[in-house]
């Protein structure tokens, strides 16, 4: 009797499929994870360390950092709160002096600290659950074969030199990322001239920090070391900042920041960014110059896919050098998937993750939902934060959807003026007939934790009913948001 074919074999005695994850951030060990508890054969290539960027470089540092400056922005609230400082009231300080001082250097190890210790426990992860970790780059050589360029120098050889590995798969997963882009005008030094990533080695508060570009990454910066005790000028290229949020939150965030003694140069583009005896010199286009001890450049970033033989693969990539993949996260090429920053679908940490969850579930054979955008929750880490989710005002306008939506300050919720809180709103929007909710806004202190009710009622299709009939704790922040979605009712919906 002839020997069964592959196929004709028992599900649990095929061989396992042969998974090769390149990148080891969310997008990377997430795969990595979902690939092991299906049954398949797990090798992730990573050089620089586990967790990627997004831990060891971009969230989770930057967001340590701005965890300090939160507490800063709290200890301003002191005085209207009663508290004193040392026996005496803070009220009673000289002019610009501050009571609480920031040790930078040990803001910094700590924030370094800290991401190391988060990659450590991705790395423990993904040894228990049998993933094969390989320090080294990689790149396609075809498909279906990933050559794997040692940082230790070993190797086991198959035509590869002695310094490199061959990996044979049956699904490769890319998920490289990105890095911050630079300009020739403005070529980061890492002492005075620097990108976000090389931020964490000062071990001294920037006198005079100019940060250029008022996108997200510019605006947390910005807002951090304004708290921390810098003086800022914030350099932005556009009428307002945060310019692809909502209008309203951007506009508050603004406020607050000139409130508390930043300088915001709107309609400015910086032209170069030069070196000087003791800091730096910011040219902007149109001749004008501003000077400080250190400059910040923010001005985006660029995808990490250069040298993983995607041609040689086959794998299409758009004008900007972004991988295209469609909603479960295929290229062009068969049998290769990728996450990430490096598909520029959106720059998050929590869609990286989901992007490698569904790719890995649709290249084994899961069931997947595919990729919705509208679902997905996001958080500015400015003070007060900004978090939104599902549809904003503008695409709304822009597609002729009929809306209605509500706004109520957050000055008016009880336990925000317990707890010394001015600046902020809820927004929903609400579909104008049938009142499912289709998006909202949070600006307040932790909106990132606030915002999770909206996502489910954007995510559910709940109406604003729903959400209104919720019982809430009182007093609570949260308790703005079943009573804006109160004044959302609609008796005909």
């Amino acid at each position: 009797m002839a020997e069964p074919t592959p196929e004709q074999q028992p599900q649990d005695e095929r061989p396992a499929s042969r998974v090769v994850v390149v990148g080891g951030g969310p997008g990377g060990y997430e795969a990595a994870l979902v690939a092991r508890r299906a049954g398949a054969d797990v090798t992730l290539v990573e050089l620089q360390g586990l967790g990627g960027a997004a831990v060891l470089t971009d969230v989770v540092p930057s967001k340590t950092l701005i965890a300090t400056a939160e507490w800063m922005t709290i200890a301003e609230r002191a005085p209207e709160l009663g508290i004193r400082d040392g026996g005496v009231p803070v009220t009673d300080a000289p002019p610009g002096a501050r009571a609480h001082e920031v040790d930078l250097a040990r803001v910094n190890a700590r924030v370094v600290e800290l991401a190391a210790a988060q990659s450590r426990d991705i790395a423990a992860r993904l040894e228990s659950v049998g993933v094969r970790v390989v320090d080294g780059h990689g790149r396609l050589d075809g498909p279906q074969r990933v050559v794997v360029d040692r940082a230790d120098g070993g190797g086991r050889g198959d035509g590869a030199s002695s310094s490199s590995e061959v990996l044979d798969a049956d699904v490769v997963l890319l998920a490289t990322g990105a890095t911050p882009r630079t300009l020739p005008e403005a070529m980061p030094d890492g002492e005075r001239i620097l990108t976000w990533t090389q931020l964490y080695g000062l071990t001294s508060l920037p006198e005079r920090l100019v940060v250029v570009g008022s996108g997200v990454t510019g605006a947390e910066f910005a807002g951090a070391y304004n708290a921390l005790g810098s003086h800022v000028v914030l350099v932005s290229s556009r009428d307002r900042v945060l310019p692809g949020e909502d209008a309203d939150a951007a506009e508050l965030i603004e406020e607050v920041f000139r409130q508390r003694g930043m300088e915001v140069m709107s309609r400015s583009r910086a032209q170069s960014a030069v070196r000087t005896a003791d800091g730096v010199l910011v040219t902007l286009a149109d001749g004008r110059t501003v000077e400080g001890s250190h400059c910040l450049m923010a001005v985006g970033s660029v995808p990490s896919t250069h040298g993983l033989g995607l041609e040689t693969a086959g794998v299409r990539t758009t004008r900007s050098g972004h991988i295209e993949v469609d909603r479960v996260s295929r290229t062009s090429a068969r049998g290769v998937y990728a996450a990430g920053d490096c598909t520029g679908i959106l720059p998050l940490a929590s869609v990286a993750a989901m992007q490698g969850r569904i790719a890995m579930a649709h290249a084994l054979g899961d069931a997947v939902v595919p990729l919705d955008l509208q679902v997905v929750a996001a958080n500015i880490f400015t003070a007060p934060e900004i978090a939104t989710v599902g549809a904003s005002q503008r695409t709304l306008e822009e597609s002729g959807v009929r809306y209605r939506t509500s706004t109520l300050e957050l000055a008016r919720n009880p336990r925000a003026k317990m707890l010394g809180m001015h600046d902020g709103f809820v927004k929903l929007f609400a579909h104008a007939t049938t009142g499912i909710v289709l998006g909202g806004v949070v600006v307040a202190p932790r909106a990132g934790e606030l915002v999770f009710p909206i996502t489910l009622a954007v995510s559910q299709r709940l109406t604003a009913d729903d959400v209104a009939q919720s019982f809430t704790v009182y007093p609570s922040l949260s308790g703005s948001i079943a009573e804006v979605a109160r004044t959302l009712h609609h008796p005909e919906a």
